[in-house]
């Protein structure tokens, strides 16, 4: 069975209607949510730590803000932008108390719900709209009269109104006009994870970095390695998000394509990648994962920030960051303001 959808037809932002949305955050996330949700029409506030550094450009930007504590309080919805590893200690200090009977709680992925790291009090909303690309996106999106396709997962829907609401707040950040899935606070939990680990960042950056470094061993400049496995990356998957893998292979060269079926499975063997795939996976429902993560911010991020700065003095990075700066497109770098 396909995933239920929906689009603007059948969103009512007027469900919104006299009701207080408060966005908790305004980083890449937060920033998109809250000045789309403004230009939709809705009454929006975002909350902030006392003193944090957005405080200033949240309000040139033409919108409320308050503290997180305040913001809790005054929404009627309150959605929550915040870091995961941040959250829980958020809501129990700062959202918890100002919660009301009929609220509605809201969040971008699952983790914390699922993993019961929050456990909202059963008179509220929980309800989550993911939307399905970096905050930059949402927003530039929604300028250009387009959207991000979002996730829509429900909870708890103690007023009855989860959907109708969580369909509104969905419409009123512009994911509606890209399509709005059903699911659920553990299925987006668990694929989310698993696609960032085994395939999208964590599977992506060793596959380019081991490509990178074979070529670079074996006597080829780093700039030409960095082209090759880094660089076009981008290229290659707009090719696929745009038309799957078979406008990939209409655009690349017939050589290209033969390599492809001739190598990519020497290069990830498929039963021994899809038996470490399962181990991932695995890890990640039983909750092994999520525990280590847990653990990993209690005890200081030790390896957490040992592998980031590991990660940084990578002749990948490098090579990488000296080619950029010599390039048209080397100063379009800060992944919170492109194109927005």
């Amino acid at each position: 069975m396909m995933a239920k959808m929906y689009y603007e037809q059948d969103c009512n932002l007027n469900e919104l209607k006299g009701k207080k949305v408060a966005v908790i955050g305004y980083g890449s996330q937060g920033h998109a949510h809250a000045l789309n949700l403004k230009e939709s029409g809705c009454d929006v506030c975002v909350g902030l730590r006392a003193g944090s550094k957005n405080w200033a450009a949240a309000e040139e930007a033409g919108l409320k803000v308050m503290t997180v504590a305040e913001a809790a309080k005054w929404g009627d919805v309150v959605m929550m932008l915040v870091n995961d590893e941040v959250q829980a200690d958020v809501y129990k200090k700062d959202i918890a108390p100002g919660l009301e009977a009929g609220n509605m709680l809201m969040f971008a992925h699952g983790f914390n719900i699922h993993f019961k790291q929050i456990v909202p009090p059963a008179d509220v909303d929980v309800v989550m709209i993911a939307p399905k690309g970096p905050g930059h996106t949402v927003r530039s999106l929604y300028v250009n009269g387009k959207g991000v396709p979002c996730l829509l997962a429900v909870e708890q829907n103690a007023t009855g109104k989860a959907y109708d609401l969580g369909l509104a707040y969905a419409a009123g950040i512009g994911g509606a006009r890209g399509g709005v899935m059903e699911t659920t606070f553990q299925d987006e939990t668990e694929t989310d994870l698993f696609g960032e680990q085994a395939v999208l960042c964590g599977g992506v950056v060793e596959l380019m970095k081991c490509g990178f470094e074979t070529l670079v061993e074996a006597g080829y400049e780093p700039e030409n390695a960095y082209f090759e496995c880094i660089h076009e990356m981008k290229l290659i998957i707009d090719l696929i998000n745009k038309g799957g893998v078979a406008m990939m292979n209409y655009s690349i060269s017939d050589t290209a394509e033969f390599g492809e079926y001739v190598s990519g499975p020497r290069v990830l063997p498929y039963e021994e990648t899809k038996k470490n795939m399962n181990a991932v996976l695995k890890d990640i429902q039983n909750g092994k994962f999520a525990g280590q993560w847990i653990a990993e911010n209690k005890n200081g991020r030790t390896f957490f920030n040992a592998s980031r700065r590991m990660l940084a003095q990578h002749p990948m990075e490098v090579v990488g960051a000296q080619l950029r700066k010599n390039m048209l497109w080397g100063d379009d770098n800060d992944p919170d303001t492109a194109s927005n």
